[in-house]
């Protein structure tokens, strides 16, 4: 609406960028969805200068970082047709059984992807500390914001925080953005989200199932 990009097809266009990367490396579909493993976003977190505005050229770079056991680092940058960066990132990526939605050990499995650490990524995201909330809303995730693993996609979750806050129709982009994965949303579960918003930043927190964790994020302006 104000010609810029909205973050969740931000995140899209980074994660676009990672798998693409990822098959290159040898760890594409024929090693993971064809045997039943899906691969998912456990953490992810921004530092925006500026959003990407409509019809500019930007190039997008993903790299892996070493494999922490289970879990496989990425980071992102986002430059601009003069090279300037405008958004860097980073994320915590895991192979999950799509049977039983348990993570799988990648070594055990034969899957690795080989990363590199240059001294200048970007910090990985970490946990995001529980809040106070003074408003809620419930949503029944619908097909339309499922993706191929059967659950509301992790960039979804961006464009829910948008439209039920008034930051982002009131013109004012985030600086800082971070989500943090602890469930899943399947299709046509109820999910209960409790928020506290100001034009400082806001606060969500999202919940299934009597209680049972999906996910906390937090966007600064």
């Amino acid at each position: 609406m104000f010609r810029r990009l909205r973050i969740s097809k931000l995140f899209e266009f980074m994660q676009e960028a990672a798998i693409h990367h990822t098959e290159e490396l040898g760890a594409g579909r024929e090693k993971t969805l064809d045997r039943g493993f899906l691969w998912v976003v456990t953490m992810q977190h921004a530092e925006i200068k500026r959003l990407p505005e409509y019809d500019e050229e930007i190039k997008l770079i993903s790299r892996p970082g070493k494999t922490m056991h289970v879990m496989f680092p990425r980071y992102y940058s986002v430059v601009d047709s003069d090279e300037n960066e405008i958004v860097r990132g980073s994320a915590l990526w895991m192979l999950m059984d799509m049977n039983n939605r348990k993570m799988i050990f990648p070594e055990a499995e034969g899957i690795s992807i080989e990363g590199s650490v240059t001294g200048n990524e970007y910090e990985l995201p970490k946990a995001i500390k529980p809040e106070e909330t003074d408003e809620s809303y419930s949503l029944k995730v619908p097909y339309s914001f499922t993706d191929i693993n059967g659950h509301l996609t992790n960039t979804k979750y961006f464009d829910i925080a948008e439209d039920i806050t008034l930051n982002a129709s009131e013109n004012r982009p985030p600086k800082y953005v971070s989500v943090e994965y602890s469930g899943e949303a399947r299709f046509g579960e109820k999910l209960d989200i409790q928020f506290r918003q100001s034009e400082n930043e806001i606060y969500l927190f999202g919940t299934k199932d009597e209680g049972k964790k999906v996910f906390k994020l937090k966007m600064i302006y």
